[in-house]
């Protein structure tokens, strides 16, 4: 089986959140279990590749020229980095102040051009396009082929002028919005099966409150829009392999967390008063919540425990995160920026992991983060609802606690209760441990996606 897998990231090529991780994860397991994937991915940097093969693929004028370097990365393994107009950028999305590029619709467009080129000269079984950035492809498509399409998240659907219509060729409909163009609406139409990232994403992005503007056209969908939990990578969220984090450790024997903790408590410069640290890896914009997770730090003394924020964003959420750090230092540590060594190092170090997002397709941290032996403390939406059982209400399996709400006294009620049950060692452990216990690896949903192509190639195969 031959898949061509289209996304605008990839890690640790092109990596700004999770759709990077979830590509090169799924990815990764599918080669392993023996399908052939051709992975094409914007050529922002004019990376090196080992072994490179450099052609120009035929496309439209105003998407020319496309060149694809072929050869292998380093950190991934073979891929096809594509080159069209402006696809080259110090950061795929957004310029030095945060503001999307406004040629934004023009590359990526562009870039969709030369993926259904791809898929017309590389003919491969099932053409797997990825978010709005890929979604015109399935409109630029030269003949039929079985079409699978990622919704990573809807909060980015690419909108932009009725202009691009006119160089679409196939279910032009489909993309029309309010005499606007909108990809990632034409690709929910139009492709063979709709894949969202986790089963309760699924069901909420249909209703009027979750399903920004398209619920409608997803409830038609029916059986073909399925939902399929995302994995982690085994290979590099492994504490007993971590080669960052200050000591291994396991479910079997948790010893070595306590020396990762005390590695956090030295970068934070804190002194280590017995309370519990909440550590906070994320984006910070406003789906993530950020807002319920720093007007929370004011009770942290009360509680207490420690937070410690790692990541970058929104201007203004960075200067409240500089803000807290400033002010309370005894209790609020923040790195700014993403940085692979430092993240590990809090999931290790951390004892809970705060996810207090106010939508969340699937969410990749409370996984993470119960590898690691910390608990998650989440928001009762999407993957983390699919992920996180909470202690509270079941004792026999609960692996993590969950908000009641979607808001500040939501968050706080659950940190509340967290720090409660932290406090009782074996209990603690017990909680531990369930989460460690769980496979979030990618070869459960690895083996989904496989069943969904063989689908689409059946039936393929019965109307030919």
């Amino acid at each position: 089986m031959r898949v061509l897998f289209a996304t605008a990231e990839l890690s640790p090529l092109a990596s700004v959140g999770g759709l990077a991780q979830a590509a090169t994860g799924l990815v990764r397991e599918l080669r392993s279990l023996g399908v052939h994937v051709d992975v094409a991915v914007p050529d922002y940097f004019a990376l090196p590749l080992e072994g490179e093969v450099l052609s120009e693929i035929s496309v439209p004028g105003w998407a020319s020229p496309a060149i694809v370097r072929d050869g292998v990365a380093e950190g991934f393994g073979e891929v096809t980095l594509v080159r069209v107009p402006g696809i080259e950028r110090p950061n795929p999305y957004v310029d030095g102040n945060g503001e999307g590029w406004p040629d934004n619709a023009d590359r990526f467009f562009a870039f969709s051009a030369a993926v259904a080129a791809l898929a017309r000269d590389r003919s491969p079984d099932v053409l797997h396009c990825n978010d709005w950035h890929t979604a015109a492809a399935l409109g630029l498509l030269y003949r039929p082929i079985p079409t699978v399409f990622t919704i990573h998240t809807l909060g980015y659907q690419g909108w932009t002028s009725g202009g691009w219509l006119d160089r679409l060729t196939r279910s032009v409909e489909a993309f029309e919005s309010y005499g606007g163009t909108n990809p990632l609406a034409g690709a929910v139409q139009i492709a063979d099966r709709v894949i969202t990232v986790s089963p309760t994403y699924a069901d909420e992005i249909r209703t009027l409150e979750g399903g920004a503007g398209l619920h409608d056209q997803l409830t038609q969908r029916g059986s073909d829009l399925i939902g399929i939990l995302n994995g982690i990578d085994a290979n590099v969220w492994d504490p007993e392999l971590d080669p960052v984090i200050a000591e291994p450790f396991s479910a079997s024997d948790l010893s070595g967390k306590a020396a990762c903790r005390a590695e956090l408590h030295d970068i934070a410069r804190w002194r280590d008063d017995g309370a519990p640290v909440v550590a906070m890896v994320t984006r910070l914009v406003h789906q993530k919540g950020i807002e319920f997770a720093f007007e929370a730090a004011r009770f942290a003394d009360a509680l207490p425990f420690r937070l410690a924020i790692l990541g970058e964003g929104e201007k203004w959420l960075v200067d409240w995160a500089h803000h807290l750090a400033a002010t309370h230092p005894d209790t609020v540590w923040f790195h700014e920026g993403y940085h692979p060594a430092m993240s590990h190092r809090a999931f290790g170090g951390a004892d809970f992991m705060l996810v207090p997002s106010r939508f969340e397709p699937c969410g990749l941290s409370q996984m993470q983060a119960m590898a690691y032996g910390t608990i998650p403390v989440v928001t009762p939406v999407g993957g983390l609802v699919d992920t996180v059982i909470d202690a509270d209400s079941d004792r026999r399996t609960g692996n993590g606690f969950v908000a009641a709400s979607v808001d500040t006294a939501g968050v706080v009620d659950a940190l509340h209760r967290a720090v409660r049950a932290w406090k009782h060692p074996r209990r603690r452990a017990s909680i531990q441990q369930r989460g460690m216990a769980r496979d979030w690896s990618w070869a459960g949903p690895a083996r989904k996606h496989i069943e969904v192509y063989r689908e689409l190639l059946a039936e393929n195969a019965a109307t030919t």
